[in-house]
């Protein structure tokens, strides 16, 4: 497990920091049990600054690649993350349901010990879609069945054991 990046998050804005780096996915608990695998990295930034209404925030970019499991086949699905956000903070609760009631914003709770990984992680998290799958015809089941129908349709005017023998042909 690397070194975890820990901000003030407040102070991180007052003096307009930047942090980038590199993020090994085995770093990323909570991400690991929608995972294929835990190979690779990401790359991130993340940027104090005040938005056009002097609210203090932070810009987070995310990049990478990860590997999913395909929710059809159960197989590698490759996911490519390219995320970029900017996130308001506010020092208080009602700040923070003030600011949710609108769908645009998004905003955290403003904290002096705020873990940079946890709130990468969070975001991934958040932009993944509910069922990930391969595009239509992708899934490795699915050719599969294809080529067994194939099969099928070519050999059952023939000899009733054909199409095992042409399955054993295959595999």
């Amino acid at each position: 497990m690397s070194d975890r990046l820990v901000i003030d998050s407040l102070d991180f804005v007052r003096n307009a920091s930047s942090r980038q780096g590199k993020i090994s996915l085995i770093d990323f608990v909570r991400l690991h049990d929608l995972l294929f695998d835990q190979e690779g990295e990401l790359i991130y930034q993340i940027s104090g600054r005040f938005d056009k209404n002097k609210k203090p925030g932070l810009d987070i970019e995310i990049r990478g690649k990860i590997h999913l499991n395909c929710q059809r086949c159960l197989d590698k699905l490759v996911h490519h993350v390219d995320l970029q956000t900017f996130l308001i903070l506010v020092k208080n609760e009602e700040e923070l349901d003030l600011i949710d009631e609108d769908d645009t914003t998004d905003a955290i709770l403003a904290a002096p010990d705020l873990d940079v990984t946890n709130l990468i992680e969070d975001e991934i998290i958040l932009n993944l879609s509910i069922a990930s799958c391969h595009a239509e015809g992708e899934c490795s089941t699915l050719k599969l069945q294809s080529a067994e129908s194939d099969l099928i349709g070519k050999t059952q005017s023939a000899h009733p054991f054909a199409v095992l023998a042409a399955l054993k042909k295959t595999n």
